[in-house]
């Protein structure tokens, strides 16, 4: 068993755990403030940021030379999460059943189209990383997951088929159903496992459609805090401080974020520290000399 194998394993083991432990220590303002702010989409705040990607497309093109043909700015931005999970689990926090709990394994949901065409089928994937991945093990992994997705129907999709069979007056007693287990904790783990609802955070890219990235909604059933898109590349020229023009790439992003997970400082750490690492790349080919527990 190579090194990705062994990786990719150990996070599947990993999916297996339970979900998180309830963090207790925190000011009583972020309790109350739950049953204050009910929802996620109540509770949702909005972040806008702009990345000079010029180094980073650089390290791009040196991770393909290496062999990685595949190797994107997305797996880019999926490698600097994963390790500013690692730096700051305060994002890796969720709600459920007004509680809050810090999520045991760093698991990230994608959307993506089995064919480029309009009309193509979509399914969800899961991906599940090691605290300590580095950017190749992380494209090793989310490789993995989106060709045996692309082979063949993956749990997720199966599982929405039978939804679909059911007659409307039952689905809605089906998903009031599913809500209830769900804010209990009780929700089965083959469901939680499969479901894009649950997890540290949505990634997506609309720069493969041409397009800005939006603000999209966070998801009232489930529990994840965090959503991300970013959008197409662009070129701006700017006046250096010799006073000549110079050409800047740059690609801007839109983040949709569940307050009560973290105050502001926590967020404005951990999305600072996530833009020196695309600044910075070459500071993921290697582990994280120490993954940082959340506080009890």
């Amino acid at each position: 068993m190579t090194k990705e194998e062994k990786k990719l394993e150990k996070a599947k083991k990993n999916k297996s755990k339970k979900e998180g432990r309830r963090v207790r220590s925190l000011d009583p303002m972020h309790y109350v403030g739950i049953y204050l702010m009910d929802d996620r989409t109540g509770a949702s705040n909005y972040f806008t940021g702009t990345l000079d990607i010029a180094v980073a497309e650089d390290y791009v093109k040196s991770k393909r030379e290496q062999g990685m043909k595949d190797f994107s700015i997305m797996h880019l931005y999926l490698a600097a999460f994963v390790r500013m999970y690692s730096q700051h689990p305060q994002m890796n926090r969720f709600i459920r059943g007004h509680r809050i709990y810090a999520r045991n394994n760093i698991e990230i949901a994608m959307t993506i189209k089995k064919e480029m065409k309009l009309n193509a089928d979509d399914t969800v994937i899961k991906l599940v990383y090691p605290h300590e991945a580095t950017a190749e093990e992380v494209y090793r992994i989310t490789q993995k997951v989106i060709a045996d997705a692309l082979a063949e129907d993956g749990d997720f999709d199966g599982t929405v088929k039978i939804l679909n069979k059911i007659p409307r007056c039952v689905m809605r007693v089906v998903a009031w159903f599913i809500k209830k287990l769900d804010y209990y904790g009780i929700l089965p783990k083959s469901l939680v496992s499969i479901s894009p609802f649950h997890g540290s955070m949505v990634i997506t890219s609309l720069a493969s459609l041409g397009i800005p990235p939006i603000y999209h909604h966070l998801y009232d059933f489930g529990n994840i805090p965090i959503f991300f898109a970013f959008g197409k590349r662009y070129n701006k020229y700017e006046i250096s401080k010799e006073g000549a023009p110079e050409k800047h790439t740059y690609m801007d992003y839109r983040i949709t974020c569940d307050e009560r997970i973290a105050d502001g400082h926590a967020y404005s750490l951990a999305l600072r520290y996530f833009n020196s690492l695309i600044r910075k790349p070459e500071l993921l080919d290697n582990p994280p000399e120490a993954v940082i527990e959340d506080i009890p």
